[in-house]
């Protein structure tokens, strides 16, 4: 006959009543030796026990003397056979008896191990680009759909060559221009208002009045891409309806802010059109001030025009653009390299596109390797952001572009490098992921590289021992 071990159970159920084993055992009409061994599972319990349990506590026998280590010790064998336990993994029989003794402690076990690969699954869509997760962001997915499409869209291109049609508008007219355009083919006029009416808004269109509101916050430059902006989504509504409708992305949220990226990829197209960008860039080896200024356009948009370069037939060099704000948190991305970008969290802490806020307005150069071995070039600079009041000055964020080292020889950034050599930085993801665990800059224990404390011994930081 089988043994009933019930000691985890009967234990609760004592603590539950607030009593201690010798009250227990009085009421049982046993000892209290006798208790403390049943709920330490050195005794099995016997019929008679569990029918005076149920006389004077009035619980039904089952729910005390019920097994659940049949449900748990599969569950529990399988965890155990996780990789992660490869030089530490217990046999069938510590397995059983974990279950008999310490159920509560399996059982969080068990939690623990799934949250674990829950968190590994998410961190692979983040690495490997696997595609819009439940887990994912808006912007993630918006990321994951301009990455298939090799950042470049022909209909956009398209459209945007076909813009002014035959009407030749010079650079300088191009903002009264467009406020023609609007006026006479849609009905809607532009307006630029003070601050103090537009707090914390740099642009809105108001449908009842027919009238796109611009911020006097917003410098020429920004308000002639932003009047372009709206002609995309005024004008170009159906085309725009079938990009987002070949991209499968339902969620709503994630449909509003593709429709604002493909807007924004649209008013770049027109006001930096393909061809002529592209043979400006070669021209100057990706001299992205240069750029901006021949353009009309802001050192921010011009590196993120690069990133589309990638037409088939007539392709720029493939960049990745990244931007983040003086807390090292990555706020747009884009990607036409196989550089890994991490979808939360921050950029690698070595990236020098942290060091460049100490020298605003300059590029900052690098050469890094991934952990992979994959290798880079990334110049980085601080770019402003519009200033509404006294307090808000300072108010910059940071860019980074990059290349695979193949392109190195056609950026204009690296030409001293390759004369006087190459240092290479070590970087990684974000530090939550990175393998590296001798780097000193360190924040994190890496959640896929989890390591036991040698507490003789101090590394690197405190999570490499």
């Amino acid at each position: 006959m089988q043994k009933t071990f019930i000691g985890p159970q009967l234990r609760r159920l004592r603590q539950e009543r607030g009593e201690t084993q010798a009250q227990m055992a009085k009421a049982l009409g046993i000892s209290a030796s006798y208790v403390n061994l049943l709920e330490n599972n050195e005794r099995s319990v016997s019929v008679a026990i569990l029918f005076r349990l149920m006389d004077t506590y009035g619980v039904d026998w089952r729910d005390i003397a019920e097994d659940d280590n049949a449900n748990l010790l599969p569950e529990l064998r399988g965890a155990v056979q996780d990789p992660l336990f490869a030089q530490l993994r217990p046999d069938l029989p510590q397995l059983r008896a974990a279950l008999i003794h310490s159920p509560d402690l399996a059982a969080a076990f068990l939690r623990l191990h799934r949250a674990y690969h829950a968190i590994s699954d998410q961190l692979l869509s983040m690495t490997e680009l696997a595609g819009q997760t439940p887990l994912s962001s808006p912007e993630a997915a918006v990321h994951d759909i301009f990455r298939k499409n090799r950042n470049n869209f022909r209909d956009l291109e398209e459209a945007a060559e076909a813009f002014w049609g035959t009407e030749q508008v010079e650079r300088d007219d191009i903002y009264y221009a467009l406020k023609r355009r609007l006026r006479d083919r849609l009905g809607v006029r532009v307006r630029v208002l003070p601050v103090e009416d537009m707090p914390f808004s740099l642009r809105d269109y108001n449908v009842a009045q027919r009238e796109i509101q611009l911020s006097e916050a917003l410098d020429h430059t920004n308000r002639i891409f932003q009047l372009v902006h709206m002609c995309a989504l005024l004008e170009l509504a159906p085309l725009l309806d079938g990009v987002i409708a070949a991209s499968v992305l339902k969620d709503p949220q994630g449909v509003a802010r593709l429709r604002v990226e493909l807007a924004n990829y649209f008013a770049a197209a027109v006001l930096m059109p393909y061809d002529a960008f592209l043979a400006e860039a070669k021209a100057t080896k990706y001299d992205f001030d240069h750029l901006a200024t021949r353009f009309g356009v802001s050192f921010e948009q011009a590196c993120h025009r690069a990133t589309t370069l990638q037409r088939e037939g007539a392709p720029g060099v493939p960049f990745f653009f990244l931007r983040i704000d003086k807390g090292g948190n990555v706020a747009k991305r884009f990607n036409a390299t196989s550089f890994p970008l991490a979808e939360h969290g921050g950029a690698c802490p070595r990236l020098d596109v942290h060091t460049s806020f100490r020298t605003p307005g300059r590029i900052v150069p690098q050469f890094v390797e991934m952990p992979d071995g994959g290798r880079f070039f990334v110049f980085s600079r601080t770019v402003e952001r519009p200033t509404w009041v006294r307090h808000a000055q300072d108010n910059r964020l940071a860019v980074a572009m990059g290349c695979s080292l193949e392109h190195v020889s056609e950026i204009g950034y690296a030409e001293p490098f390759l004369l006087s050599g190459i240092t290479m930085t070590l970087v990684g993801i974000n530090c939550r992921i990175c393998p590296r665990n001798h780097c000193d800059q360190r924040a994190y224990q890496a959640l896929t590289l989890p390591e036991p404390v040698n507490t003789m011994r101090r590394g690197a930081t405190r999570f490499e021992a």
